[in-house]
């Protein structure tokens, strides 16, 4: 039964799903999204009732020759004290045609480079061409992959990161050297936001990290923790001085995305434009150099979707 069905480890599937195929998955999951073309059931993310985990499942369909895929797993903040990756996952694909399984692969490593490859892919969209001051708040897996995946389309010049203890983002900095630019650990998150003209949140608060008064004019900033109604990693001022609030999904972001359903629940007007709209030229969000635009992200199936056919026709390449 499972002689033919691929079975790929996180580093199996980090050596497959190189940075650029990445960016191109996403790209392509967005542009589905925009156009109608994808299926997207709604997700499930449950809070736990013993811890502060939180566990999902998501389920989409990126096109007719891509079967169905599944992710199952959860977040556990408790482990960051412990150095280990708030995120772990399985995922799980179906053949197009018969249905059957055709591969299981870690979903933890799906994830982090789903998530920052799209984050790569609003930056492309949202940001001023020539935005190349980045300040990334949290400094885990998350947060240096979205260095990573920013620098592919961005020339950046500089990188500042915060995150609240002073080993782990000084670490974090040391870790990117390899990229050719200036990667420096500070002391605030107002040290890090102040000036430039990126930012990227990757963080799991429940209380804002990002002030809008920080924000510089042209900012557009990037928000992937605030999956979940109780996390707010931007305060209030940010959607108010945004020019445009853009979403993975509006109807998703709505119930997940914790800023957002607070400026809802307060009457806060908000106008959130969906990402895939963007790149479908369905909708404009930066109409002048000085806009802040704000994209936040809770994550949607259909990244996991167009990731994992990524690494299961790469993997298919290699035994062919």
């Amino acid at each position: 039964m499972t002689d033919d069905v691929l079975f790929l480890s996180g580093e199996q599937v980090t050596r497959l799903l190189d940075m650029d195929t990445a960016i191109a998955s996403q790209r392509a999951a967005f542009t589905a999204l925009g156009s109608g073309a994808a299926d997207l059931p709604a997700k499930i993310m449950h809070p736990s009732r013993f811890d502060d985990s939180v566990v999902f499942a998501y389920v989409s369909r990126l096109s007719a020759d891509s079967g169905a895929v599944a992710k199952f797993g959860s977040v556990n903040p408790g482990n960051t004290a412990a150095g280990l990756p708030t995120n772990h996952a399985v995922v799980t694909v179906l053949d197009p045609v018969t249905g059957r399984l055709a591969a299981v692969m870690d979903g933890a490593a799906v994830t982090t480079l789903r998530t920052a490859a799209a984050s790569a892919v609003a930056v492309d969209a949202l940001a001023t061409t020539d935005s190349a001051d980045l300040a990334v708040l949290g400094s885990g897996t998350q947060a240096l992959a979205h260095v990573r995946a920013i620098s592919r389309v961005r020339d950046l010049k500089s990188v500042r990161l915060w995150s609240p203890t002073p080993r782990h983002r000084a670490r974090a900095a040391e870790t990117l050297s390899d990229l050719g630019f200036a990667a420096e650990a500070v002391g605030s998150a107002e040290e890090a936001v102040t000036g430039a003209s990126l930012v990227a949140t990757c963080t799991l608060s429940r209380t804002p990290v990002v002030h809008g008064q920080w924000l510089a004019p042209g900012c557009t900033v990037a928000s992937v923790g605030s999956f979940e109604p109780t996390r707010r990693e931007v305060d209030s001022d940010v959607l108010r001085r945004s020019a445009a609030v853009v979403v993975d999904d509006p109807a998703t972001a709505a119930e997940h995305a914790g800023p957002i359903v607070e400026a809802l629940a307060t009457g806060e007007p908000t106008g959130l434009v969906a990402l895939g709209d963007v790149l479908t030229g369905r909708a404009t969000a930066r109409t002048g150099r000085a806009d802040i635009i704000y994209y936040n992200s809770v994550g949607l199936g259909i990244q996991d979707a167009a990731a994992a056919w990524a690494v299961v026709r790469a993997a298919q390449g290699e035994h062919a």
